[in-house]
């Protein structure tokens, strides 16, 4: 079991109602105006050094050490999903059509709490200390907002950790690893113009329909036929619209689909094979084809000399080395720049029924665990000295 400090303990109360709040009022991505809001008068009434992010949403809070010296930057997410929820809790959303199902207030309300433990013992940092409560993680990926406005150079920052919670995870326990951790991703529109002719005459038409349902199937050879078998990779279609009644060709039919891998050169694999083979399949059928490919987060990466950090700062029992998960994370952004580490913090209890996965409409935890997120923040800092 994780050692969690008194003055740690001593914050739980605060941070289930900070983390009750904020599930009341969930928003979508750079549209945070009351969460942004309630973090900054939070910070202020801390007599906390805070400011607006420049996006307009999101907030940062600096603590100044010893001007000059390096900062260590942490990070939480703060948007919410386009879901209507269904937990039944009596703290849920107020915003209909918008729910916190991805557990961003919990990350947000542990970094609002580590705010006040930092406060409390400013007198004893030896590194000067940001805060960054990004907006939009779910898209369109705040984080490369945050660094595109010059962050990270303006506050020195030097390394930068974050956390998810996951309920693939044990509660009460730490999942990482060192290296790729969550996958590059990207996003492609496929749109398939053929030529509509009566179902009973098609050889007078070009079959859309048709071409479009070769194209899915060639996209499901890629990984197994292209890719290395040892290199993790998915290509997915996920969505198909075509036709309009049962005795007339389909006219057009469009695709969309994602991309996952771990680094530039399977994803680069991916990338081009899906361009090969909407315009071959595409052109063998007398079809037109218009796509578009939207290059998404980059891989998370996490840089090993921190992930030892964390491995001093726990016990076996307390810890699971987690294989590499094919969703994506913005965080990545930062990673890119900086040495980052980012870690799951587990909220698996089949007891309690805090089981359904990220991004269901009954995605919840069990409370208890957002001061074991505000501890393993303490442990990381206090041993990035």
């Amino acid at each position: 079991m994780i050692t969690i400090d008194e003055r740690v303990k001593a914050l739980n109360d605060e941070v289930i109602a900070i983390r009750r709040q904020l599930h009341r009022i969930p928003e979508p991505g750079l549209k945070e105006y009351e969460t942004t809001n309630y973090i900054y008068e939070y910070l202020r009434k801390l007599n906390i050094n805070a400011d607006i992010a420049p996006m307009g949403t999101g907030v940062t809070a600096y603590f100044e050490s010893k001007p000059g010296s390096d900062t260590i930057a942490f990070r939480a997410d703060i948007d919410a999903l386009s879901v209507e929820e269904q937990t039944g809790a009596e703290y849920c959303s107020q915003n209909k059509g918008y729910m916190h199902a991805c557990g961003h207030d919990g990350h947000t309300a542990i970094l609002l709490g580590f705010a006040k433990l930092i406060k409390q013992i400013e007198n004893e940092l030896k590194n000067n200390v940001l805060l960054i409560f990004q907006p939009a993680e779910e898209g369109p990926g705040g984080a490369e907002n945050i660094v595109k406005a010059g962050i990270l150079e303006k506050y020195n920052v030097r390394n930068i950790f974050g956390l998810h919670i996951l309920p693939d995870v044990l509660e009460g326990k730490i999942g990482c690893r060192p290296g790729a951790m969550m996958a590059q991703t990207g996003e492609f529109d496929v749109l398939v113009k053929g030529k509509s002719s009566h179902g009973a005459m098609p050889h007078k038409g070009c079959d859309a329909l048709v071409a479009a349902s070769d194209i899915v199937l060639a996209l499901n050879t890629i990984v197994s036929r292209y890719v290395d078998p040892l290199e993790p990779a998915v290509v997915t279609v996920g969505r198909m619209v075509c036709g309009e009644r049962r005795n007339i060709i389909a006219g057009e039919a469009l695709l969309e689909g994602t991309m996952r891998a771990f680094n530039d050169t399977t994803y680069n694999i991916l990338r081009s094979r899906v361009v090969k083979m909407i315009n071959c399949i595409s052109d063998a059928y007398d079809c037109e084809v218009v796509y578009e490919i939207r290059d998404m987060y980059p891989a998370v990466n996490n840089d090993n000399r921190l992930y030892e950090k964390l491995m001093e700062s726990l016990d076996s029992e307390d810890f699971v080395y987690l294989n590499p998960l094919t969703i994506a994370e913005d965080f990545s952004y930062y990673q890119e720049r900086i040495p980052g580490l980012f870690l799951m913090l587990g909220s698996r209890n089949h007891s309690k029924g805090y089981e359904y996965p990220l991004h269901s409409n009954k995605f919840n935890f069990n409370e208890e665990i957002l001061i074991l997120g505000i501890q393993m923040f303490y442990n990381l800092l206090i041993r990035c000295r």
